[in-house]
């Protein structure tokens, strides 16, 4: 009897760009008695093959979280890019980076920045860079909202000029001052994945 082969099937997953995420479709799967190996960010790993049954399965308990199983190529690029924007801001090592964001992600992804950013665009309807600001906006609304760091800690932690520079790039996005919104809280703050 031959021996049996271990393999194993990666599921691209759109939305996931959280813990959380990573949790609800861990338990998603688990549910649908998948043999899941390993979920992270944008993909799960699983023992087999699904079935083209499981795979409707699949497809459906992910709508019902959010999550997009994610079938061709071009969209999983999309969504990792999505994913290596949100890992590198909530990294705090955006001060630390001494490249900019295109030749960060041309390095990451092998590929030139311009051909990842008509892909990204033709996946999100976004550009690269408009994505990136607004992923910006939401993560200085958090830290505005836990009060921890000054506006000028915030700007160097994510890679602004100055706080002027902060200041007008958060009015330009939400129509009120970082001063503002502190005082109020009056925008709402959107879920990483509905960021666009």
């Amino acid at each position: 009897m031959p021996a049996q082969t271990n393999h194993t099937h990666t599921l691209h997953i759109r939305n996931m760009v959280c813990p959380r995420c990573i949790k609800v479709v861990t338990e998603e799967l688990e549910k649908l008695q998948l043999p899941v190996q390993e979920v992270k960010l944008g993909e799960a790993t699983i023992t087999r093959e699904p079935t083209p049954t499981e795979v409707e399965q699949i497809t459906a308990a992910l709508h019902q979280n959010g999550f997009e199983l994610i079938k061709d190529t071009k969209a999983e690029l999309a969504e990792s890019i999505k994913i290596a924007i949100i890992d590198l801001l909530r990294s705090g090592e955006v001060e630390e980076l001494h490249v900019n964001l295109s030749d960060y992600l041309a390095d990451k992804f092998g590929k030139d920045y311009n051909t990842l950013n008509t892909l990204f665009s033709a996946s999100e309807g976004i550009t690269i860079a408009r994505f990136m600001v607004l992923q910006k906006i939401e993560l200085i609304k958090e830290l505005i909202t836990y009060n921890e760091l000054s506006l000028s800690q915030i700007a160097y932690k994510l890679g602004y000029s100055s706080v002027a520079h902060l200041s007008n790039q958060f009015k330009q996005v939400t129509g009120i001052t970082p001063s503002a919104y502190k005082s109020g809280n009056e925008l709402s703050r959107k879920p990483l994945d509905k960021v666009l």
